[in-house]
């Protein structure tokens, strides 16, 4: 796709954010409505807003959409990935770590991206091959900003799914780093840390989730921040991969490398 064509998908993005910060700060506190699993949940909040974000994307791009809450096709060449509530737990809670997701997805690679945290007065926004904007401001890429403390985002962790790595050793990973000298944080929203990442506030994140709503729009944002953006197996990112791995090239590296040695240990029993 052109820049400006990429700009005006952004637009209707932008848009439809716009009426969806308006429902998220409305609805802040909402029960769960909606029981999905163990400790998983959706609030009438998640459906309300998925519903707008579909009605306003679909009817300005013709663009099919895939949700968290009601699902859609994976196969099509381009659609809309969003995730309404990311860190539904948090919102119903008051916790103001949560945020609206949206990106485009074109041949299983996000391609623009809107991140919004209303309750932190934060959105992260970008299109591919640009800079990174916070608040309609252009950020710095992360190899151009300071140090930032060793703090990496866990995100995902506890979630009893089917992936091929198991809590336990998620939990081994959390205590490698901090051996490693890194301060691991767990902030219940898979957004925020990789919008953390591409601020420079975190110097990596980890995803284990294998659900695109909750990765693609942070790996974008990860990507034009100018971070090193993987899935868990160190492989480039697309649509369908198991969790992320982001950050600055050296704490990636590093990330990875633990990771891949707590694997080869879990495989040795």
């Amino acid at each position: 796709m052109q820049a400006d064509e990429l700009n005006r998908f952004l637009g209707v993005a932008e848009e439809a954010a716009d009426v969806a910060r308006w429902q998220f700060v409305e609805g802040l506190g909402a029960a769960p409505a909606l029981y999905k699993g163990c400790n998983d949940f959706a609030t009438e909040v998640d459906l309300q807003i998925e519903t707008t974000l579909r009605k306003h994307l679909t009817e300005s791009t013709g663009i099919p959409v895939l949700g968290e809450e009601k699902g859609g096709h994976t196969h099509d060449d381009a659609l809309w990935v969003v995730d309404p509530i990311d860190g539904t737990a948090n919102f119903s809670s008051g916790n103001p770590n949560c945020a609206v997701l949206i990106s485009l997805v074109v041949d299983d690679q996000p391609v623009v991206s809107v991140t919004d945290l209303p309750l932190l007065n934060m959105r992260l926004t970008a299109v591919e091959g640009s800079s990174v904007t916070l608040n309609g401001s252009a950020l710095p890429r992360i190899d151009d900003t300071a140090p930032a403390s060793n703090q990496v985002g866990v995100g995902t962790v506890g979630t009893d799914d089917t992936s091929r790595v198991p809590p336990d050793s998620r939990l081994k990973l959390i205590k490698a780093l901090e051996y490693s000298n890194m301060r691991p944080r767990i902030s219940g929203s898979v957004g925020l840390d990789l919008a953390f990442v591409a601020q420079g506030i975190y110097e990596a994140a980890v995803s284990f989730s294998p659900f695109p709503w909750d990765n693609a729009s942070g790996v974008l944002l990860a990507r034009c921040a100018g971070a090193v953006v993987t899935d868990i197996d160190g492989e480039p990112w697309k649509l369908g991969s198991l969790g992320v791995i982001a950050g600055a090239p050296d704490v990636h590296e590093e990330v990875l490398r633990t990771m891949k040695s707590i694997q080869r240990d879990a495989g040795r029993k």
